[in-house]
């Protein structure tokens, strides 16, 4: 090092590097752990899990360990799928009414479609 202020300054970075590194895989770890709560398709556990896991992206932005716009943008996308995995499980099943049939399930006629009902193309 060129100076004892230098010396200083890249023994701090070293420490605030670990300190970052350990907060932000913590927070990342949460994330995943809500993310699979989230497809494990249980909304009362998940619901706490991922409020956890935004309080811990907060953290992480607050002190700095994550920039506060990645911070909001992964909260958005966590609460994105939690509100889409609640909705699908609460969607009501819609079954076919015995009145409307798919065409695939009425039934056919014996005469041909094709008999008569196409004009020649000149």
């Amino acid at each position: 090092m060129a100076t004892r202020s230098a010396a200083k300054a890249h023994r701090q970075s070293l420490k605030r590097r670990l300190h970052n590194r350990a907060l932000r895989s913590a927070t990342m770890s949460a994330l995943k752990r809500a993310t699979v709560t989230i497809a494990a398709g249980d909304p009362e556990s998940s619901r706490d899990v991922v409020r956890a896991a935004m309080a811990a992206l907060d953290r992480a932005a607050q002190k700095g360990a994550l920039h506060p716009n990645n911070a909001a943008r992964r909260k958005s996308r966590l609460l994105l799928k939690f509100n889409a995995a609640v909705a699908a499980l609460q969607a009501p099943v819609e079954e076919p009414s015995p009145r409307k049939r798919k065409a695939a399930e009425q039934p056919r006629t014996s005469r041909s479609r094709s008999a008569g009902t196409r004009k020649a193309k000149k």
